[in-house]
């Protein structure tokens, strides 16, 4: 009769507080920065963190990248999607996969920062949702008064209050996802949604960067049919939603 070694506790992976989810495509030139600053962010935190990259079928050399970045990166967890599928599937993908307690979404193209990870980590002892707006963004000024006539008309369908919807860098905790419908589209209006479920929410000021690297896969007019139609769907939406209690 042989005795099995006792298996090493250090063997099993620990189950991360944060799940940090990066949606990407293309993105082959932001993808090492966008790692090592998140790594930076929880230099001083006594949180554990996992870090997935959602990679949406890219046609660059992320796939290899990312599988490369693995040996000296261990917290990153790489997801390939099989198709093209859009930022909200990616965005799905990566909370269906999420082990942490806490979920925050973030750009993969570096104009997030996220040195302001550990700011919504702390707002969120409060709250059930942090959300942050861009204070000072680094974009042309036809993209900024472009979101900011957006953001107008979507506030007044949604009725979130928000400021800024279109800043991808938000926190939450895990619970939440439950109020995320499984919609092309729903990146859009997460602040939204939480609001329709009565989730206590605020919003804080977060740096942004100019792109340095890269190629933008949105623009104004390339949005504005799929936001109209977003925002008729989401009328309709609240007006036969039945809220958890």
């Amino acid at each position: 009769m042989t005795t099995e070694e006792p298996q090493d506790f250090a063997d099993f992976k620990q189950t991360p507080d944060v799940s940090i989810i990066v949606p990407i495509y293309n993105e082959e030139t932001n993808i090492t920065q966008t790692a090592t600053e998140v790594r930076d962010a929880f230099t001083h935190s006594d949180k554990t963190f996992e870090l997935l990259f959602v990679d949406d079928c890219s046609t660059d050399g992320t796939q290899d990248l990312l599988n490369a970045l693995l040996t000296d990166m261990p917290h990153i967890t790489p997801i390939h999607l099989p198709e093209r599928s859009g930022q909200s599937a990616a965005m799905l993908a990566g909370m269906q996969a999420a082990q942490g307690g806490i979920i925050i979404t973030m750009d993969g193209d570096c104009q997030n920062n996220p040195a302001d990870i550990p700011t919504l980590l702390t707002e969120l002892a409060t709250v059930d949702v942090v959300c942050g707006f861009r204070a000072d963004r680094k974009d042309s000024w036809s993209r900024r008064t472009g979101s900011n006539w957006a953001n107008r008309v979507r506030n007044w369908v949604t009725h979130d209050g928000m400021r800024d919807t279109g800043c991808s860098l938000k926190a939450f905790k895990h619970c939440c996802v439950l109020d995320l419908p499984r919609l092309d589209g729903v990146h859009r209006f997460m602040p939204a949604y939480f609001v329709l479920n009565k989730r206590r929410i605020k919003e804080v000021p977060v740096d942004h960067r100019a792109r340095t690297s890269g190629t933008s896969k949105y623009t104004n007019m390339g949005r504005l049919p799929r936001t109209i139609l977003d925002l008729l769907g989401f009328w309709w939406y609240r007006r036969r939603y039945l809220a958890r209690r």
